[in-house]
């Protein structure tokens, strides 16, 4: 005789994409905690800027909501989202850049106020945070999709239209750029 236990067993992304086009809409948010957290991660490291970051997070989920006919490899949902969050985050990073240009910044009180006495581990996470703004977006756009969030070249490849030559190209820049801006973030 079967134990009356239930298992527990987490639904595929193909399985949780049926559900939403078949009405189901609490299956959307599984779908949304399953990826919330990382490509939380990634927009914060791409954008810079924790609202900036939530933003074009949130406007990611609701355009696949919106869009969710369109996907059309539901097992593949996650890579489709991510294409989504990818060009949400360049709209919004050049946005950001418009506003901040409209501003003049008086570059010795940023300074003097980010000098406030940290521990060691925060000064090395702004120290990598400011090091990966200096790249040039499509190189820390690489970078990120690489070596942060583990993706294969293909993959990036799919989701930025760049291809993989380019892409490896731009990861090994990146991580150049990087270890120089990282030598000079140690001299200071």
């Amino acid at each position: 005789m079967q134990s009356m236990g239930i298992e527990r067993v987490e639904s595929s992304d193909a399985e949780l994409v049926c559900r939403v086009r078949a009405g189901d809409i609490g299956a959307y948010g599984a779908l949304v905690s399953r990826y919330r957290d990382r490509l939380g991660r990634y927009a914060r490291h791409m954008l810079g800027d924790r609202e900036d970051a939530e933003e074009a997070l949130q406007d990611s989920f609701v355009r696949a909501y919106r869009s969710l006919a369109r996907c059309d490899d539901p097992a593949r949902f996650g890579a489709w989202l991510y294409g989504i969050l990818v060009n949400r985050c360049r709209t919004t990073g050049a946005r950001a850049a418009r506003r901040r240009r409209m501003f003049v910044r008086d570059a010795d009180a940023l300074q003097g106020a980010a000098r406030a006495d940290q521990s060691e581990r925060l000064e090395w996470t702004d120290a990598v945070d400011r090091a990966l703004a200096r790249l040039a977006p499509e190189y820390r756009e690489a970078f990120l999709l690489k070596h942060v969030e583990d993706l294969e070249y293909e993959a990036i490849a799919e989701l930025t239209g760049a291809g993989v030559s380019a892409l490896k190209m731009r990861v090994k820049r990146a991580r150049e750029q990087l270890q120089r801006y990282l030598r000079e973030a140690e001299h200071v």
